[in-house]
């Protein structure tokens, strides 16, 4: 697949472009509603999807379903992102109206983050092709592990990154609005929406460390990789908020996202040296895999209706009081103006 640097450019412009709409349609502090979230998380699908069909058209069959198979298995693995985004939001207390700050700020990170990883993917595949063999490895035993503890979730209190984090940063424990850093008595301190964006980073570089070996399985175009991922990383503010209280009735996505990592896997096994597996099986395979993982969980817990994630007694972390908000400095200091601040 031939794609000149302009492209390239040209797709990084549309993601810029789509990330400044996005901030500009939520620059002020709101809880997001269902139908928002509902409208929203249409315009990114199918932005996604208007892509691929594009890649269909001006690259061919093979290119297009290499994209909408990347595409697929980013998304649904998305999915479990979200329900882990929820379980930290619940545990920490973050305003609903904050939580959009923290998204943004956090698929920002990841963009970046994972373009890394997927440039150093490419790299390594270019020059040893063995590494190939320890890919599918590491997807066959993560997908065996996913099956084995497809009933534990993660638990925030217990997380390294948290710990070292409070341990190195001066942090206060309540949420200043949107702020992630604030000056008390002329100290900069972080505040736990800072600590909580830090969580958000870690827990996508643990899934994209999944999420890439994956996607090489399916297409070795860089190209086709990146624009799969960040286009269904762009949705994932929005599908959180459409599906964060709906956490309970996907019973089997996470048997479905190991059977696909599995599969991925044993393609990948296979295309080093023996069999090609053609694009149109994998994509109509991991279709398969997903839409049945989501209609049984639908089917087996048809009735139930939305419910948020079940919230500690005690959070770690308040809201600040007006005294409090009251007595902070602005992060960012004018010369001879040390007036406290009380927007955002």
């Amino acid at each position: 697949m031939d794609v000149p640097f302009w492209l390239w450019l040209a797709v990084l412009a549309v993601i810029l472009g789509m990330l400044a709409l996005d901030l500009f349609a939520h620059r002020r502090a709101h809880v997001i509603g269902v139908r928002e979230a509902a409208a929203w998380s249409a315009v990114w699908v199918a932005i996604g999807v208007g892509f691929g069909a594009w890649v269909w058209w001006a690259h061919g069959a093979e290119f297009g379903q290499q994209y909408y198979a990347g595409y697929l298995i980013e998304k649904s693995l998305a999915v479990d992102n979200v329900f882990v985004w929820a379980i930290i939001f619940t545990y920490f207390a973050v305003p609903r109206e904050y939580q959009h700050r923290v998204l943004f700020y956090g698929v920002l990170g990841a963009l970046v983050l994972r373009g890394l990883f997927i440039a150093g993917g490419a790299a390594l595949i270019a020059n040893f092709g063995w590494v190939l063999y320890l890919f599918a490895a590491f997807l066959l035993w993560t997908g065996y592990r996913m099956l084995r503890q497809r009933d534990e979730h993660i638990d925030p209190a217990r997380s390294r990154a948290l710990r070292l984090f409070r341990r190195y940063v001066p942090m206060t424990d309540a949420y200043h609005g949107q702020r992630f850093l604030v000056r008390r008595a002329g100290v900069l301190v972080a505040t736990p929406l800072l600590a909580v964006l830090v969580l958000v980073e870690v827990t996508d570089v643990i899934f994209a460390v999944d999420s890439i070996p994956a996607i090489f399985a399916v297409t070795d175009e860089p190209f086709l990789v990146f624009t799969a991922n960040a286009f269904a990383i762009l949705g994932l503010r929005a599908m959180y908020f459409l599906l964060a209280d709906l956490v309970h009735r996907f019973v089997y996505l996470k048997t479905g996202l190991a059977l696909v990592l599995i599969w991925v896997g044993v393609k990948m096994v296979l295309k080093v040296d023996l069999f090609y597996i053609p694009t149109t099986v994998s994509l109509a395979v991991i279709a398969a895999i997903i839409g049945t993982s989501v209609w049984l969980s639908l089917r087996a817990t048809r009735g139930q209706g939305r419910r948020a994630v079940e919230a500690p007694a005690a959070p770690p972390f308040r809201r600040a009081s007006e005294e409090e908000l009251a007595e902070v400095e602005p992060f960012l200091r004018r010369r001879g103006n040390r007036t406290p601040a009380s927007g955002s």
